[in-house]
């Protein structure tokens, strides 16, 4: 993990140009960037969650350029849109939890109630804004109890700004977008010609050159991975592009947002032998592959087992530092953690709030064919010394 101190001056550079009211990046140059370093494919993927939010305001490109330093395999975004079908980076529907809308009185009269999933939602709705307005708030963290010093800095950013983050890093790195509540978005957003957010989301993936079925050469070069709770949608994109797809899986409380399906019956060996003609994974919450009681890990399920048998990847969500996320079995050391889901458990990704810690533990833990060969070269030197001191 790089020092505070040298962050410093990305940080102002981004405040400097936020404050300009130009875009935060340019777009994504078409001049051959010469050898990045690829995308390491040899052990579970370190996915940032929103960035690296667990020190900067989630989703802003703040965060994105964080996680790249600390060592992200993918940088995951959630994609809405504006008023004016912009696809924009943020994750909640509604502005108010982590933006400084309540600041903004010339937007008092924006609230609307609209229903979301079955359940009616009062707020600030980003699909009431226009870009240029979204553009004019801040984001903040959305916990008190992180790094607070970000708030107010950083603006929303919008899909295409984002993959240029991505595509403008020294190395390869991948990025892990979500298609983000489309019943909401399609219901409430119109485009011409009868293009749906569907269609749009894979529009701005091709404009960019992201393409390719799973760890082909195109997908390499460029990786990506489309991610979704909508069944339906999953199955809509698949006929636009062959790149991966990972079918999000919620609480097992909570019916699937377009087909009101429940949690068994998308998690049978059924259904998972139906969607895997669709996606390459799937991403569960990783307390409905380990049931907890009374912040007590219980018995694991065989979700990562079955998801396996059907040459399905899982990338379960999500992994954060802080004591009050972290169940008393890993005694407040995230790093416990981590060994148990990636050795135990067994699953192929992480989504973490804290891309630099899971970077440092895959380090740390690595141990390559190379770093054997070396390490039996110098036993078999100290074998040589003690048998010639020995016989001397």
């Amino acid at each position: 993990m790089a020092s505070s101190h040298c962050f410093a001056p990305i940080v102002f550079l981004l405040l400097l140009v936020g404050c300009s009211g130009r875009p935060l990046y340019p777009l994504p140059s078409k001049e051959a960037n010469g050898y990045r370093q690829p995308l390491q494919t040899s052990r579970p993927y370190n996915v940032a969650h929103r960035g690296s939010n667990g020190e900067i305001p989630e989703e802003t490109a703040a965060a994105y350029m964080r996680a790249i330093e600390e060592g992200a395999d993918f940088i995951e975004t959630d994609i809405l849109s504006s008023k004016d079908g912009v696809l924009i980076c943020f994750h909640d529907v509604t502005l108010d939890e982590t933006t400084d809308i309540a600041k903004h009185k010339e937007f008092a009269d924006r609230k609307r109630t609209y229903d979301v999933q079955g359940v009616n939602t009062t707020g600030f709705f980003t699909v009431d804004f226009t870009l240029k307005e979204l553009k004019t708030l801040r984001v903040k963290q959305r916990y008190a109890f992180r790094d607070q010093q970000y708030n107010g800095k950083f603006p929303i950013i919008t899909f295409e700004e984002f993959i240029s983050i991505a595509l403008d890093a020294r190395r390869v790195v991948g990025i892990y977008p979500e298609i983000k509540n489309p019943v909401l978005i399609n219901q409430h957003v119109k485009w011409s010609n009868g293009k749906r957010f569907e269609d749009k989301f894979v529009e701005t993936l091709k404009k960019y050159g992201y393409k390719g079925s799973y760890m082909s050469k195109d997908w390499l070069k460029q990786p990506a991975f489309i991610q979704s709770f909508a069944p339906t949608s999953l199955v809509y994109v698949s006929n636009l592009t062959d790149l991966p797809k990972i079918f999000l899986i919620d609480d097992i409380t909570i019916p699937t947002q377009d087909t009101n399906q429940s949690y068994w019956e998308i998690t049978s060996d059924s259904y998972l032998s139906f969607i895997k003609d669709y996606v390459v994974g799937i991403g569960p919450w990783k307390d409905t592959v380990v049931p907890v009681v009374n912040n007590y890990l219980q018995t694991p399920t065989d979700l990562v087992s079955r998801a396996h048998a059907h040459n399905l990847q899982v990338h379960p969500y999500t992994y954060r530092n802080e004591n009050s996320f972290l169940h008393f079995d890993f005694h407040e050391d995230p790093y416990q953690e981590y060994e148990y889901w990636l050795n135990k458990i067994g699953v192929d990704g992480l989504f973490t709030d804290f891309t630099g810690s899971l970077h440092n533990y895959q380090e740390w833990t690595s141990f390559n064919q190379s770093d054997n060969n070396n390490a039996s070269k110098l036993l078999h030197e100290i074998a040589l010394l003690v048998s010639s001191y020995t016989k001397g």
